[in-house]
């Protein structure tokens, strides 16, 4: 199937990665998706064994899948508080609800205060006549 004109664009996961609407470069979202990513894992595999009261019975990767990757996460968190989306946008997005995007957003902004990184948010280009 072709796409017509009349087609809206999807931005790509690499196009929401855009310096311009993150505010820092790729290779600094790397290096900030590399330090919080084990964080978040760790914070998660928490989240689960206080849901469930016990240790895991099953191997990790067992059970259900997250609906949003780390990268994912910390990604819609910085667009959200570089003001940039509403959450019912980043939902759309990212392919999710937006009450998954408030998760992220708790479990991610905690993270990025304790490990130093502050979002700042997105300031418009100034207008000229």
């Amino acid at each position: 199937m072709n796409s017509t004109a009349d087609e809206p664009h999807r931005p790509t996961p690499r196009s929401l990665q855009d310096p311009a609407l993150t505010g820092m470069t790729r290779q600094q979202l790397n290096e900030l998706i590399a330090t919080l990513t084990p964080a978040l894992e760790l914070q998660r595999e928490q989240t689960l064994r206080t849901r469930r009261g016990h240790e895991r019975l099953a191997a990790p990767g067992t059970g259900a899948k997250a609906k949003l990757t780390p990268a994912e996460r910390i990604l819609a968190t910085v667009l959200h508080l570089r003001k940039l989306a509403t959450m019912d946008l980043l939902g759309q997005l990212f392919g999710v609800t937006a009450p998954t995007i408030s998760r992220a957003k708790q479990e991610v902004h905690p993270l990025l205060e304790a490990h130093g990184h502050r979002i700042n948010a997105h300031r418009p280009f100034p207008h000229t006549e």
